[in-house]
């Protein structure tokens, strides 16, 4: 059987570091404990486009209809969302994989990371970290099915002590990253000190922490969008998620972030911790790693923090940082640019953001590229973020 990915690539081994469950609205609550079940949010995911006819009802009544599902080889990327081979039935999902071609996807939840960054900067830690118990565990569930599928579970960052627990359960689980939120927590910096047994945990189990794309809070002040002029929908056919001036905001987040974890000697601390950013592009990679170490250059007579680094913050982004480009950027530019250890591939399956044929759009940008770093950035780089996790695969 030919493959997506080998009728572009042939033989060429490729990890996918962007891949997705498409949650349905009761399996949150169906894995929280019976505690917390009543006091999760309710999801209609349909409801903006027509209630219980909405495009959850559609995907389940064309999912279980044989007719549709004789054409998931013809359409697998045509079909995005709900609609997609193995978007939420988890049975489906191997096949889909075998289909795809990839050697591994690392998984992420759909809707659910705004719903949890918003409980982090609240006020109900029960909520929250119950929260995040119960999508931890139907990411698993989900992931269980095929060892090829990475489950990535989310640890808030908002009381340190529990954060710590609940890094060893999500790693005692089997997590293959831990997802955090690249939004600063309400009452202490990311990079606090209390909050080193996380990254511990993390470094000691060789599972690296991960950031994506809905974990940035609140990106843009709602009077962005009020122009005047009639209101723009996104790819989905709403107003919320993915235009083009919240695409701008999107990387500010995990960069303020990112850097004050390096300044603040996080990643001197713990060199052995990778991190990755995951659907939140990169052509702002190249500049900000400059601009991080023209920080350094300007502040390290003054400040101890910075004198007590053993390399330049570029050097640390290089060792430790890996960032998913989208598609439709110059993956070629941002490689030469940021260093060939930088990239990883990314299909954000079934995501409609990641198009019909992301691995040919990155061809075209990668033309020029060595095959070392087209290695790398098809496999290589995936390998050194996952580590021992993808040995054999």
């Amino acid at each position: 059987m030919e493959t997506y990915a080998g009728a572009q690539l042939g033989e060429r081994v490729v990890h996918d570091a962007d891949s997705h469950l498409m949650e349905t609205p009761e399996m949150l609550g169906e894995f929280a404990d019976p505690e917390i079940r009543p006091r999760l949010a309710s999801f209609d995911f349909g409801a903006s486009t027509g209630g219980q006819e909405g495009m959850v009802a559609k995907a389940r009544r064309q999912q279980a209809d044989a007719a549709f599902r004789a054409g998931a080889d013809d359409e697998l990327m045509l079909r995005k969302n709900w609609l997609a081979y193995g978007a939420f039935l988890k049975a489906d999902r191997p096949a889909a994989l075998d289909r795809l071609g990839f050697r591994s996807q690392l998984v992420f939840n759909t809707f659910w990371s705004g719903y949890l960054c918003r409980l982090e900067q609240g006020d109900d830690v029960d909520l929250a970290y119950g929260a995040a118990r119960a999508h931890n565990r139907a990411l698993m569930d989900f992931c269980a099915v095929d060892p090829r599928l990475l489950a990535a579970l989310y640890v808030p960052l908002m009381d340190p002590e529990r954060s710590a627990a609940m890094a060893a359960e999500a790693i005692a689980m089997g997590a293959s990253a831990l997802l955090v939120p690249s939004a600063c927590p309400r009452r202490h910096s990311p990079s606090h000190l209390d909050l080193f047994p996380v990254w511990a945990e993390a470094q000691a189990a060789g599972v690296p922490v991960v950031f994506h794309v809905g974990g940035g809070g609140r990106l843009l002040d709602p009077m962005y969008f009020e122009n005047g002029q009639p209101k723009v929908k996104d790819f989905h056919g709403g107003d919320e998620n993915f235009r083009s001036v919240d695409y701008m905001a999107i990387p500010g987040p995990v960069m303020q972030t990112l850097a004050t974890l390096i300044i603040d000697g996080v990643f001197e601390r713990f060199p052995e911790l990778k991190w990755g950013v995951i659907e939140q592009g990169a052509s702002w990679l190249p500049g900000w790693m400059r601009y991080l170490d023209s920080a350094f250059e300007a502040f390290a007579r003054h400040e101890t923090r910075l004198q007590a680094l053993s390399l330049r913050p570029s050097e640390y982004v290089r060792r430790q940082v890996r960032v998913t480009p989208y598609p439709t950027e110059d993956a070629g530019w941002i490689l030469r640019e940021a260093g060939s250890e930088t990239l990883l591939f990314s299909s954000d399956f079934p995501h409609v953001e990641g198009g019909r044929n992301p691995i040919k759009r990155f061809e075209t940008t990668l033309a020029g590229c060595s095959e070392v770093e087209r290695e790398r950035f098809y496999s290589g780089n995936m390998r050194d973020l996952m580590g021992p996790q993808l040995a054999g695969m």
